[in-house]
């Protein structure tokens, strides 16, 4: 299970026990963060208001991932989740609508939010 700087932002911004419901939808997993997603974050966390906030918990949830390079030397931090996760034959979660897209049309599996509550499979 990949997760993004997204994902791991949703618990702050929307008040969902994120490891609670991947448990519940998908049972025992391994969660995984690229170190690009975690500078992301870092980069987020050094601002001011609810976003940096939502970002400073994201951090806090990362620690409890196992942290990896992407061995990618894609531009955009999405594009090396896309390839990480096609690589490795993870799922991503996300809420990032166009990452979520992308993911799909790769084929690869996705988890999202769905009425800001309920996380979901689709299937890539």
């Amino acid at each position: 299970m990949l997760l993004d700087t997204n994902a791991l932002t949703m618990p702050a911004q929307f008040g969902i026990d994120l490891y609670d419901g991947l448990m519940a939808l998908l049972g025992d997993f391994e969660s995984i963060t690229l170190e690009e997603v975690v500078g992301e974050l870092s980069g987020l966390a050094r601002g001011h208001g609810r976003d940096a906030a939502a970002a400073r918990v994201g951090l806090e949830l990362a620690r409890r991932s196992r942290i990896v390079p992407s061995g990618s030397s894609a531009e955009s931090v999405d594009d090396r989740l896309i390839e990480y996760a096609r690589r490795e034959g993870c799922i991503v979660v996300t809420n990032d609508r166009r990452l979520r897209n992308d993911l799909l049309r790769e084929g690869i599996g996705v988890v999202s939010m769905r009425k800001e509550r309920t996380l979901e499979l689709i299937s890539g």
